[in-house]
């Protein structure tokens, strides 16, 4: 059974960083892609970030490229996500999940399989 467990939320004021993680059980972890989504408050769930099963390839929604940076640890089973310079709308749950990565596509190559951990909050205030 695959189980997926997100920390590292909290309140936090605009401009300001915090780190995520997702570790990850009871999966063949090193060979899957990884990802990352969020869900506003009021709002659909939408995706962030996602890392291939080496750590060579990331992809990032356009809201959050340049401030968010994920990467893995194959060896831990975790999947960091650092945010920096945080703005009032990253306000969401996190959730992390595993994947498939489509190497024929450059936009968005990462499918999200149904494996959600039960969701981290992060509140940046303004």
């Amino acid at each position: 059974q695959v189980q997926l467990v997100e920390s590292g939320g909290g309140l936090v004021q605009t401009g300001g960083s915090l780190r995520l993680s997702c570790v990850g059980s009871g999966l063949t972890f090193s060979a899957l892609a990884m990802g990352w989504f969020r869900q506003p408050p009021g709002k659909e769930r939408e995706f962030v970030a996602a890392i291939n099963w080496s750590g060579r390839l990331t992809t990032y929604a356009d809201s959050v490229k340049g401030r968010f940076t994920i990467s893995r640890d194959n060896d831990k089973n975790t999947i960091p996500l650092q945010m920096n310079n945080l703005k009032p709308e990253d306000t969401a749950v996190y959730y992390c999940n595993s994947g498939t990565w489509d190497y024929d596509r450059t936009d968005s190559p990462f499918t999200p399989s149904d494996e959600w951990g039960q969701g981290t909050l992060v509140t940046v205030s303004s």
